[in-house]
């Protein structure tokens, strides 16, 4: 190794260190709206904080604080009129199908809506101050403000305590006795204050207490009570002014804030609030803020810490945008600051800690965090894609725990979602449509274009399977396999065979769904979205009952189930290359290569799934890429997040990377709806409006350009843009119970590290020639069944197809080695 090269790379290594202190978000100036505020949780509550001096506000969610009750919106009339619906659908009168669905599916309710519960106001009456900063720290979850008031320097720090459930805010000034404020609770729905201050004899307590009642929305009464508290720690002197808590001639103030609601699962709300309250405040009370501090660092880091992540474009330059303020930063993103890539992928991971644990709910629309009476589609979760691409980071990046809420979410859906496989389709097995609540609803919503998809469940389902691949735990494949094997029953009861008379000729004898719809999306000359085993459904079906078909014969299951399972994947449509050398996203070739809409479904079979292999179907492979050229490289946030993927599993990192720069687009707080996507002042993902979900997809798509498992190997830097010229990840997860680090120079690979959890063979897969004790070059397919590659049927092509140029596949290697469970492993180029 020569003197230049060590200099060069030290360099690197000296740059990259400066710039993992960039993650963070900071600011000049308080946030003038809530999409500039920054976000804190601990998945039970949520807070947005402003920063602002002359009246903070902290405006809080509480997880299970929506509108409405337990209830189903399951229609009784869809069973009597289906047969209709798919006769109709059979003989091309689509149109006439939806005006049937619209008119018998749809008759409950449309789903409640998570609601804000209110705001903490710190009343400080700051007017003028200078040397102003806030942030929030990623590495410790920590929002701080500080500035300069009359010569006095006031600091303040706001985190949400997993450790102790609870929010915590600490108020300090540099001056004895200078911090004199009212604090106050403020809701916009109804709600009861009451401050209490007892002082005298120790303890002393100074509360503001709030009961706080949520709304009924379509006729569904509400049903939930929230309580919500706001306890006072002071050295200073505190009373009771009107509704409010008044504080004077103290030097430090803390504010631990609690909330919670009578909800205990969807159908059962005899929660004490109050009693859930006085628990936690019981246990914090007489804890130091030193010690909340403590347990709350040792708490968020145990996740967040697992994965690192330094990027530098090249040893010698590195970007004049990094130490700005984020917003202004953002603003000049041109691709030079790739410590802003590191810092989105770390922030869509610090999002997910924060609003995912176990034992509370899912991250939803807009994860934990909602400011709005009428959240835009009321922050529900969306199973078309929305919400599963919240949990996308969740394996890859080192967080499976977060999946823990979501999985429980659908243990309830396969209870409410076979009432409605049940009453509106005479159907076994569970189902669930594009849309949920809190009350886990499975029926459909919102209209027959966006609703009218049944295979919502389903998809859910492919999140148990990929944790069982990432972690091998046979344990928990066993315990849910029931819902797996439910949600395969729903789809073979459904499934239809394509009548030899049906319009579409060719697919005569396929096991298709129907009725469905390709998500939000029709094809050329048809007025509607319902159609008959769309290629999303396809995938899915086939996705479903191929896992379901392996979790059994690993499980010693069903054995009388995997004939049936086998007979119909064989019967499943295969993939269909069309006349304009795309896939097609429906049966019929009705794709319009200028139509840039925001869905591509039809690509599920690439990403998240496995059904794409530029190894085994090089024509597909070469398929999508037309697809995604023809949909453009512009779209509303969550898409780009999407397509970040998507361009990640095509293995080219150069046009993902210049995905990651259109969704690095600055969109004013101003923009509350538009039809280009990007990010807001505070990084969250702008549609617009704000969908948590493109947070999370970039994320993972940052991730999955690094590091890839689900085609037979594990891929070292598959996708790899030309830019990110030298870098370091540290701490990635993959298929197998594999965690991997890479060290990269000169865009090239120069050692990895994998670590076997449960031991097992290792197969890596490389664009260049590794060596490394034990390690053998490769035959045949990968004997590690948690690698298995996906066996498809053989796409058709579209007669009108008169050239498909394949693209080209850069050379691999690949090697096998033999791990032990705890084993480390390093490899280099030689």
């Amino acid at each position: 190794m020569n003197r230049l090269f060590v200099t060069l790379l030290l360099s690197a290594l000296t740059t990259m260190a400066a710039q993992a202190q960039q993650h963070k978000l900071w600011y000049s100036q308080p946030a003038r709206h809530w999409l500039e505020a920054l976000p804190v949780g601990n998945s039970h509550l949520g807070a947005m904080v402003y920063g602002k001096t002359d009246t903070e506000e902290i405006q809080l969610n509480e997880e299970t604080f929506w509108s409405g009750s337990p209830h189903n919106n399951n229609s009784p009339e869809a069973k009597a009129h289906l047969q209709e619906v798919r006769d109709s659908i059979f003989a091309g009168k689509e149109e006439a199908a939806h005006a049937i669905i619209d008119k018998y599916f749809f008759k409950g309710p449309h789903g409640m809506r998570f609601l804000p519960l209110g705001s903490v106001k710190l009343k400080l009456g700051h007017d003028e101050v200078s040397d102003y900063k806030r942030q929030l720290t990623l590495d410790d979850a920590l929002c701080t403000t500080s500035y300069i008031y009359k010569g006095v320097k006031y600091e303040r720090t706001v985190f949400a305590s997993q450790a102790d459930n609870a929010i915590i805010v600490h108020l300090k000034a540099s001056k004895k006795g200078a911090l004199d404020l009212n604090v106050a609770f403020e809701s916009p729905l109804e709600a009861k204050v009451s401050p209490l201050s007892v002082s005298g004899k120790k303890p002393y307590l100074h509360q503001i207490y709030a009961t706080v009642k949520n709304v009924e929305q379509e006729g569904i009464r509400g049903g939930l009570t929230t309580d919500c508290r706001v306890e006072v720690k002071a050295d200073g002197e505190v009373k009771i002014d009107g509704y409010e808590l008044e504080i004077d001639d103290a030097t430090e103030v803390t504010l631990f804030i609690v909330a919670a609601t009578n909800f205990v699962n969807y159908q059962d709300l005899s929660g004490n609030p109050t009693k859930k309250n006085n628990q936690v405040l019981g246990s914090i009370r007489g804890k130091t803020y030193k010690k909340l501090l403590k347990a709350h660092f040792q708490k968020y880091q145990e996740q967040y810490n697992r994965v690192s992540l330094q990027l530098t474009r090249q040893t010698s330059e590195t970007s004049t945008t990094s130490s700005l303020p984020t917003d202004q930063r953002l603003a000049a993103f041109d691709g030079t600051d790739l410590d802003m890539v590191s810092l989105m992928m770390q922030y869509g991971r610090y999002l997910l800690i924060s609003s995912s644990q176990p034992g509370g709910q899912p991250a939803n629309l807009q994860g934990v965090w909602n400011n709005k009476m009428d959240a835009p589609w009321d922050s529900k979760y969306t199973i078309n894609i929305n919400a599963e691409m919240n949990y996308w980071p969740a394996l890859i990046g080192n967080l499976a725990e977060t999946q823990e809420p979501f999985f429980s979410m659908i243990r309830d859906l396969s209870e409410t979602g076979a009432k409605t496989a049940q009453e509106m389709y005479g159907c076994k097995g569970w189902m669930a449509h594009h849309n949920t609540d809190l009350w886990r609803i499975a029926g459909p919503v919102d209209g027959t274009t966006w609703g009218m998809f049944p295979t919502g469940g389903a998809w859910l389902t492919t999140h148990l399977w990929q944790h069982y691949l990432y972690t091998g735990d046979k344990q928990f494949l066993a315990d849910y396999y029931p819902i797996m094997k439910g949600a395969a029953d729903f789809l073979l009861d459904y499934l239809q065979t394509y009548p030899a008379n049906g319009y579409i000729k060719e697919a005569a004898g396929w096991l298709v769904t129907a009725p469905t719809v390709s998500p939000e999306h029709g094809p050329v000359g048809k007025k509607t979205t319902v159609t008959a085993g769309s290629t999303m459904d396809n995938q899915i079906v086939f996705d479903v009952l191929s896992q379901t078909l392996a979790a059994a014969k690993i499980l010693g299951k069903d054995e009388s189930s995997i004939i049936n399972l086998q007979s119909s994947i064989k019967k499943l449509p295969p993939m269909q290359i069309g006349r304009y050398g795309q896939l097609q996203e429906w049966m019929q070739d009705g794709d319009d290569p200028k139509d840039e809409h925001r869905h591509i479904s039809h690509l599920y079979g690439l990403y998240p799934s496995n059904q794409i292999s530029p190894y085994s179907h090089p024509d597909l492979f070469t398929a999508a890429a037309n697809t995604l050229n023809q949909r453009g490289d512009m779209a509303t946030g969550w898409s780009l997040g999407w397509k970040i993927n998507f361009w990640a599993r095509m293995l080219d990192g150069n046009h993902a990377f210049r995905i990651i720069k259109n969704m690095l687009n600055m969109i004013p707080y101003t923009t509350e709806w538009g039809p280009r996507g990007g990010t807001y002042p505070n990084l969250f993902d702008a549609h617009p409006p704000f969908q948590i979900d493109g947070n999370f997809g970039c994320a993972a798509g940052v991730c999955e350009m690094l590091l890839q498992s689900h085609d037979g190997a594990i891929h070292l830097l598959p996708a790899l843009p030309d830019d990110w010229q030298t870098g370091e990840v540290k701490g990635l997860q993959a298929r197998g119970a594999f965690t991997v680090s890479m060290r990269w120079t000169n865009g090239s690979l120069q050692e990895a590290t994998i670590t076997s959890k449960i031991g097992g063979t290792l197969r890596l897969r490389s664009y260049v020639p590794l060596q490394g004790k034990g390690l053998t070059p490769a035959t045949g397919s990968c004997p590690n069944p948690l690698f298995a590659s996906a066996t498809i049927r053989e796409p058709l092509h579209s007669p009108e197809l008169t050239d498909l140029s394949l693209l080209p596949i850069k050379k691999v290697y690949e090697y096998d080695i033999e791990t032990t469970p705890g084993q480390t492993i390093t490899v280099r180029q030689p």
